[in-house]
């Protein structure tokens, strides 16, 4: 299971949960805290934001369980832009974290006394588009 968490600057860092760990993550539902020691981030607190499973369907507050299902939705998580009062039947998984989900993403909600890049997370440099340099020249 992989948890993709954001810092306050807006970088992303993606990193692996060990497998002896991933129970303390199972069972969590989307707006719980989640102990920032499991992943290496000593001293910091996580929120648990959203996540997907192992086909790439996205996780639903408004879902109760870990059941994947077909709901009828108009906005929010799982579904585009659609015009007004249209609705359409989208597959979905509930809000509850279980074995089935392969990434969870998170927020930092409260941070630990050392900086993220003194713990190993070191943000990659951006890298230009190849549009980006066609307007430079």
């Amino acid at each position: 299971m992989k948890i993709i968490f954001g810092s306050k600057s807006g970088q992303s860092f993606q990193k692996e949960v060990e497998k002896q760990k991933e129970g303390q993550v199972v069972g969590k539902k989307i707006g719980e805290a989640l102990d920032g020691g499991i992943i290496g981030l000593e001293g910091y607190e996580l929120t648990i934001t959203g996540g997907s499973d192992a086909s790439g369907f996205p996780m639903r507050s408004d879902i109760a369980g870990q059941r994947r299902t077909n709901a009828v939705l108009s906005s929010g998580t799982g579904i585009g832009k659609v015009p007004k009062g249209v609705r359409l039947k989208k597959r979905v998984v509930g809000n509850t974290v279980s074995q089935s989900i392969s990434q969870v993403n998170c927020k930092i909600t409260k941070e630990g006394s050392k900086k993220l890049d003194e713990l190993g997370f070191v943000p990659k440099p951006k890298e230009e588009k190849p549009a980006e340099e066609a307007a430079k020249k």
